[in-house]
């Protein structure tokens, strides 16, 4: 059977389609149609007739479920990006954890590592991992993401249309992680009074070092070993990282060995000449850790297609460093109006949250939109608002709102351009 609009449906997803509409469905990501065209998957023998594989020490996916990170480029200073439009909840795999490093991934040995804790404290220690280990142990789920994420759809001369959640906003990802929390170590290191700052430093070939307020480090900040049930991974920061619950990653340091407790930032390299924001009155925004609210529609969005008109489930992700996010509104008229999604639970504090709205689109070309609020009060801005506060040339913190075209023919495209 002719694909609908030269998507390449197959005939067996067709004929589930419109099953589904005629039932009164609403459809999903899984009743679209990619745009690339997909081959449908050989038949396997009837598993009823056939004995399945044997056990084995280490699981694997499907054959037919095979999600990637997508890399920026084969380079020391790089990135890879997470498959958000491909997963489920709001755990991201440890594997599929974005990446984002500045001199290659260190091979580093647990037994051999140490963090040395020292400067204004009253007793400087050196810790190896079976020390920290000994600490009392805590675990906490939250995002991570990049403080550039986003930056491929910021500027409005080159605004691109065929661009997917991943390629947009793939720099975010959520775990559970385990470790000790910081305070615990700086209490047993005994800080003196007038220190204000900690500098965290890696052990990579960048040396990444950056400054983090004393308040914060004594709050919520952990020392994290464990990442969803096991050992961090080499490129979140293997054998321990330092973990910022909804600050930007660049501050939350990989493969840590050194803490400086001081009365002063360090201003290093990583917080003066990169991760500053550049105002449009020609100052800039420095430390400007938090991570504000944000969403990002999932579905529909590149590189699916609608088949037909009818009921569909709009889903998609809201997260944000201040807190919990408190609500989403999605908008299919390109934000003339605004309707309430409904928040998957448990909704946690600087964790990944998802939300879904039912919709029936009516085949004529339209603009999704979303828009987050948290529990402080703060709202997701729309991209004129972002400008006017803080001009066209800052590259981090693009929190602004994003927006999905769908054409006619049910194509589906990045239609932030379309609101300019």
């Amino acid at each position: 059977m002719a694909s609908k609009g030269g998507f390449g449906v197959t005939r067996r997803r067709w004929v589930a389609t419109a099953s589904a509409a005629a039932a009164g469905v609403a459809m999903g990501r899984s009743d679209a149609a990619l745009l690339a065209g997909q081959e449908e998957s050989p038949r396997l023998a009837d598993p009823t007739k056939t004995p399945g594989r044997l056990v084995s020490e280490i699981g694997s996916r499907a054959p037919g479920e095979q999600p990637r990170r997508l890399l920026r480029a084969q380079a020391l200073s790089s990135s890879s990006r997470t498959p958000l439009h491909e997963l489920y909840g709001v755990i991201t795999p440890s594997d599929l954890h974005f990446e984002r490093h500045h001199a290659g991934v260190p091979q580093i040995e647990a037994s051999a590592h140490e963090l040395l804790v020292h400067g204004m404290v009253e007793r400087p220690q050196v810790f190896d991992m079976a020390a920290l280990k000994r600490f009392p142990r805590t675990s906490r789920i939250c995002f991570i993401e990049c403080s550039g994420n986003g930056g491929g759809a910021y500027d409005r001369d080159r605004m691109p249309e065929r661009i997917t959640p991943q390629q947009l906003d793939g720099l975010v990802s959520t775990s559970e992680w385990t470790g000790v929390m910081l305070s615990t170590v700086l209490r047993e290191a005994g800080v003196r009074p007038g220190a204000s700052w900690i500098l965290a430093e890696g052990s990579d070939a960048a040396v990444m070092s950056r400054s983090v307020p004393l308040d914060k480090a004594m709050d919520d900040a952990m020392l994290a070993y464990g990442q969803n049930g096991e050992a961090v991974r080499p490129e979140q920061g293997y054998p321990v990282r330092l973990l910022l619950p909804g600050w930007e990653g660049n501050a939350q340091v990989k493969w840590l060995r050194r803490i400086e407790v001081a009365d002063r930032p360090g201003m290093t390299r990583d917080e003066t000449s990169r991760y500053t924001d550049p105002l449009k009155d020609g100052t800039a925004r420095q430390f400007s850790f938090v991570m504000d609210a944000k969403s990002i529609v999932t579905f529909p969005a590149y590189p699916y297609a609608l088949t037909e008109p009818g009921w569909w489930e709009i889903e998609g992700l809201a997260w944000s460093g201040r807190g919990r996010i408190a609500r989403v509104e999605v908008s299919v008229d390109g934000g003339r109006s605004w309707a309430d999604a409904k928040l998957e639970g448990p909704v946690l504090s600087k964790s990944t949250v998802r939300f879904r709205r039912l919709w029936r689109w009516d085949g004529r070309e339209t603009l999704i939109v979303s828009r987050a609020t948290d529990e402080t009060g703060y709202v997701q801005p729309a991209i004129h608002d972002l400008w006017r506060a803080r001009g066209e040339r800052t590259a981090y913190h693009q929190n602004h709102q994003r927006a999905w075209k769908v054409s006619r023919d049910g194509a589906v495209t990045f239609g932030l351009g379309e609101l300019l």
